[in-house]
């Protein structure tokens, strides 16, 4: 009985953590360059195997319960919208704005910017858009960008080139509730990809496919908190019997 308390504990507290992630996935359907997470989930007896020699050895006999392996998020590219927006900017392929925040720097494909107070371009609440040489000031007559990310002024000056990297491993990157990412222990290379003024790249959400699987999970989760509610109800029949020796 121990044991399917735990196996229903476990579940439920899995699928809390997806339905948590199917959530903030919905939220944020219509953010700019948004990925998709997922939650990895796993069992305690698959825990057990280890890799040897290229081949699954089992390690011992295990519980059947689910856990959270880890969490998951797809590098599908988003849809490009063409906005008009002199300050929308899109990448049309890999690579990373860099944006310098409070918290060191973040990566992102939310093209989204607007001027801040003294001038630089920036995404709201993160930070300054970062160019090779610095923050990104395009001043008050006007700003263009062509595809190498060569920024200028309305008079045609060059002002600097847009920091585009790319990590050598994007799975080892620190992902952020509202699609922002840092380093972690990826390394950053620079990248050249074509940068596209006026248009947006949408998030990878398929809001759906994200209502659909919110339901299977809470279908699981209710489940097992039903589970839970048995086991509770039969530990307290077996308390009273005992009771009554």
């Amino acid at each position: 009985m121990l044991s399917g308390f735990y196996t229903a504990a476990s579940g439920v507290l899995t699928n809390q953590r997806a339905l948590n992630l199917n959530a903030n996935n919905m939220a944020n359907v219509k953010t700019p360059g948004y990925r998709e997470q997922r939650l990895i989930k796993t069992t305690f007896e698959e825990e057990f195997l280890r890799m040897q020699g290229g081949k699954s050895t089992s390690m011992g006999s295990g519980s059947l319960m689910t856990a959270a392996a880890s969490q998951a998020v797809s590098f599908k590219p988003g849809d490009l919208t063409e906005t008009g927006g002199a300050y929308d900017l899109a990448l049309g392929g890999d690579g990373y704005f860099v944006i310098q925040g409070e918290n060191g720097e973040y990566l992102t494909r939310n093209g989204n910017f607007r001027m801040d107070a003294e001038g630089y371009l920036s995404l709201n609440g993160i930070g300054r858009l970062m160019g090779e040489n610095g923050p990104v000031r395009p001043g008050n007559e006007g700003f263009q960008v062509d595809e190498q990310g060569t920024f200028r002024n309305g008079k045609g000056d060059i002002l600097g080139t847009l920091r585009i990297v790319m990590p050598d491993i994007p799975e080892n990157m620190q992902f952020y509730e509202n699609g922002m990412f840092q380093a972690g222990n990826a390394q950053l290379l620079p990248v050249n990809t074509a940068v596209i003024q006026g248009s947006l790249e949408g998030s990878n959400v398929d809001l759906s496919a994200e209502m659909t699987r919110t339901m299977e999970i809470q279908r699981a989760f209710q489940s097992c908190s039903k589970a839970l509610t048995i086991i509770d109800q039969m530990n307290q029949k077996t308390v009273s019997e005992i009771g009554k020796i």
